[in-house]
């Protein structure tokens, strides 16, 4: 067994998920730039660019579901959130390199088990997590709310108190299960087709045309 060190206290990474969401909030800015206060290519620069692009992700998605949304508008918000889908994913992907490369030198047992996912992408349930619990806290605080509302958010928050609780758990189960050979590290690169105009029908057979 390995010692851990930094990077793999979910704790500590909890925390610049938070930072991420309280800097984002002194804007509250779909259009504001992403500044990361961090040095570029570091564990922490893309554990926080993860939650920064969460973030806008998030205010994005609120903006798309206004009823009154002009239609030439709401294309180029969904045109921002598949960008901005991939630019997450490509992060993830950066995130599970730094763990695959940790754990490299880990030999698994014969009876070493997969786990469903990558490390990286259970701390992107945990980004997600963050933001939850930062804007239903903020219902919970609402004072132009119904009692009735603040109650049920109370409830809400309560139950993603737990569910953090309980995957921040699951997480440090899994890097310890790692770094005893108990599981299996694997990274795995997304396939998304859509995205690649090789491989999208709707792209390849209008640039076939062409």
């Amino acid at each position: 067994m390995i010692a851990m060190p930094i990077h793999t206290d979910i704790d500590f990474i909890y925390q610049i998920f938070d930072q991420s969401v309280d800097d984002y909030h002194t804007h509250d800015d779909v259009n504001q730039p992403i500044s990361v206060p961090y040095e570029e290519g570091t564990f922490e620069y893309f554990l926080y660019l993860k939650n920064a692009i969460d973030c806008v992700q998030w205010h994005l998605e609120d903006l798309i579901r206004d009823p009154d949304i002009e239609p030439v508008e709401a294309l180029k918000i969904k045109r921002r959130i598949d960008l901005l889908n991939q630019q997450r994913t490509d992060t993830v992907e950066k995130i599970d390199d730094f763990y695959y490369n940790f754990f490299a030198p880990i030999k698994p047992r014969p009876d070493a088990r997969l786990n469903t996912e990558s490390i990286a992408w259970a701390l992107d349930r945990l980004s997600i997590l963050s933001l939850k619990i930062y804007h239903m806290e903020v219902e919970v605080r609402r004072e132009d709310a119904s009692d009735d509302h603040i109650d049920f958010c109370q409830k809400k928050l309560h139950l993603l108190y737990t569910q953090k609780s309980d995957l921040i758990t699951a997480i440090r189960q899994l890097l310890a299960d790692i770094a005893e050979g108990k599981r299996i590290v694997k990274t795995y690169r997304a396939v998304k087709m859509y995205n690649d105009p090789s491989t999208n029908p709707v792209l390849y057979r209008k640039n076939y045309k062409s």
